[in-house]
């Protein structure tokens, strides 16, 4: 294990004056992780997480991990690792067998091969996080109003709205500004192609939680049903690569999953799934107009069942300290071992 502190305060000073300048649009949604006291506790389990690998492959996941696309498949790679060492294994990332390397490989105290772990992430697609990276930037430029009031865009409820590039953002903010502060009691204002109205209930308008300044509630960018379909589907896949090596070296195969905080999925949707329960939720926000549609069949709901060649899940749960909650597949051919399936949201543990 490696005594090396990589997000300390010079990396937090670095990264601000490196990124810190960039409007909004242009900054990666990590940012605020990266640099804000809030997160300091992020980023030390990130150190901690870091000091079990060699420098090399180090610094190639401290690479990728800042970057959006990147940061929740890290993060979990981390976690799975973790969980691998909580139950008293050595973990050991991207090792090479037969051409093959595996996420991790688990060997025991002796050091002899216990079984293989695959990580997948869950996560929207890369259009996404511009979305959500433009509709931040217009809520910044329109926090900038001084005037206590809060905005909301007014949908057609048929199609999901799109958020402005930064040249119409600015245009929209200014017309904002201008109206707000011309006329302090318009209820609706239209600005390059878009219907802002002022949110109110019986007693007037809503106050701002930006103190005197103007507060926007935009659309999340994220909208629509959840669904964890498209994630045991990419397990199914991660099965069909890694059963035969598994086999070759009669170990169980294991497959980590977790899901982007954008997605919703969760441990409940994933075991709905697998107990064939009919459910159907949508993840919105009060700025939302359109949440698209979605059909369930309530006398044959979607079910899926564990192959035979997968040992069980480990759940990555999102939120720090990112645990991990064992789903052992009762049918498997090879069984997870016992202190894996014990694992219930386990605490990442610091030994090696």
């Amino acid at each position: 294990m490696h005594d090396q502190s990589r997000f300390g305060p010079e990396f937090v000073a670095a990264h601000r004056a490196a990124h810190g300048k960039r409007t909004p649009e242009q900054r990666q949604l990590t940012y605020d992780i990266a640099v804000d006291a809030a997160f300091e506790s992020w980023r030390r389990w990130y150190d901690e997480q870091f000091a079990h690998l060699p420098a090399p492959q180090a610094d190639e996941l401290v690479r990728r991990l800042w970057q959006d696309e990147h940061f929740w498949p890290v993060t979990f790679e981390l976690a799975a690792g973790a969980a691998i060492r909580s139950a008293g294994y050595t973990a050991r990332y991207e090792k090479d067998y037969d051409g093959l390397t595996p996420d991790w490989s688990a060997l025991t105290p002796e050091g002899e091969l216990a079984f293989f772990v695959e990580v997948h992430t869950d996560q929207p697609s890369r259009e996404t996080y511009g979305r959500i990276r433009a509709w931040k930037a217009l809520e910044r430029r329109i926090a900038g109003i001084p005037v206590n009031v809060v905005l909301a865009l007014q949908g057609n409820g048929h199609v999901a709205p799109r958020p402005p590039d930064a040249g119409t953002a600015k245009k929209v903010a200014r017309e904002i500004h201008a109206r707000l502060l011309g006329s302090p009691t318009t209820t609706r204002i239209q600005a390059c192609g878009y219907t802002f109205v002022v949110l109110a209930d019986r007693l007037g308008p809503l106050p701002s939680e930006n103190g005197l300044c103007a507060q926007f509630a935009a659309p999340s960018g994220v909208a629509g049903a959840v669904d964890a379909g498209r994630l045991v589907q990419a397990v199914d896949d991660k099965v069909s690569k890694y059963a035969k090596l598994a086999v070759r070296h009669d170990v169980p195969l294991i497959v980590a999953v977790g899901a982007h905080r954008f997605t919703r999925v969760d441990l409940s949707d994933l075991d709905d799934l697998l107990e064939g329960v009919a459910t159907i939720s949508f993840q919105f926000s009060p700025g939302d107009t359109f949440l698209g549609t979605k059909s369930v069949n309530l006398a044959r709901p979607a079910q899926w069942k564990m192959p035979a060649d997968l040992a069980g899940l480990l759940w990555l749960h999102n939120q720090p300290p990112f645990g991990a909650t064992a789903r052992p597949n009762p049918e498997g051919h090879r069984s997870m071992p016992p202190l894996l399936a014990g694992l219930t949201d386990a605490q990442p543990s610091t030994q090696q």
